[in-house]
């Protein structure tokens, strides 16, 4: 387990999901992670908070007006300068989505597509820092970008969010580079190439991983609370890990670390 006052600068900070059964989705991770749902909040378009023992661990809302859920979890990236950011991803080719916007007095934020077309959000925290819990049983575990450019994911990530990268492999079998915390302890996110793997048609995309302590434990009970399994369990060097799709189609990681 590890607990943090604040997400260092350019890391995922956040996650939240979108999805078109507010309801069933409460439920469904309720259930799978002992997570608590609370209220809706009508201040704030229904946004509702997921809790683990009292402590913010995801966000979640339904449709938003016209605009009908994709079914996704979305990662929001730590930012001390969030219209210089959102100025910077705009020079660097992306495009934003929902411009800056204050969310009250907890921070600002905007949604916007990296260079490849991945989604994801940007957060500078004002009282409301985003989860403060990982690596514990449902709790945030590992962040990945699978994408198609690689050499452009990494020199936008680089320039736009200051990323130290390292790269742990770089051949075609294996191209693979992790986000290095500022301070040189620990790994903080990666990027994946998946160009020789993603289905035609198909987005890159960010992954959530979300720490268990049994993976197979709890894909039998994602798939008895109407989930399904999409991808492993496979048994790397990282812990075992799994891809599962909730009851409305929105996938996510499990992981444990053996």
């Amino acid at each position: 387990m590890s607990t943090r006052i604040k997400a260092p600068h350019g890391s995922p900070c956040w996650v939240d999901l979108w999805t078109s059964d507010v309801d069933g989705s409460r439920a469904f991770y309720s259930e799978l992670f002992s997570w608590e749902a609370l209220e809706p909040s009508p201040e704030f378009g229904g946004y509702f908070m997921f809790t683990r023992d009292g402590v913010p661990i995801a966000g979640g809302s339904g449709d938003m007006g016209d605009l009908q859920a994709n079914n996704t979890w979305k990662i929001y990236l730590d930012t001390p300068d969030i219209a210089e950011t959102a100025r910077a991803t705009v020079e660097h080719g992306g495009q934003i989505h929902a411009p800056v916007m204050p969310v009250a007095d907890l921070g600002s934020q905007f949604v916007f597509n990296d260079p490849s077309g991945a989604t994801l959000g940007a957060w500078q925290a004002g009282t409301f820092p985003g989860f403060t819990v990982l690596d514990e049983p449902g709790a945030p575990s590992w962040f990945e970008l699978y994408t198609r450019d690689f050499a452009g994911a990494v020199a936008f990530y680089s320039k736009v969010f200051q990323w130290e990268i390292h790269a742990m492999s770089d051949t075609d079998e294996f191209r693979y580079s992790t986000m290095m915390n500022p301070s040189g302890e620990g790994e903080l996110a990666g990027i994946m190439d998946a160009s020789s793997f993603l289905p035609e048609g198909s987005p890159d995309f960010w992954a959530v991983y979300w720490d268990v302590e049994d993976v197979e434990g709890t894909v039998k009970r994602a798939e008895s609370l109407g989930g399904k399994l999409v991808q492993g369990p496979n048994d790397t060097p990282y812990g075992i890990l799994a891809r599962l799709e909730d009851p409305a189609g929105a996938q996510f990681n499990i992981r444990s670390k053996h």
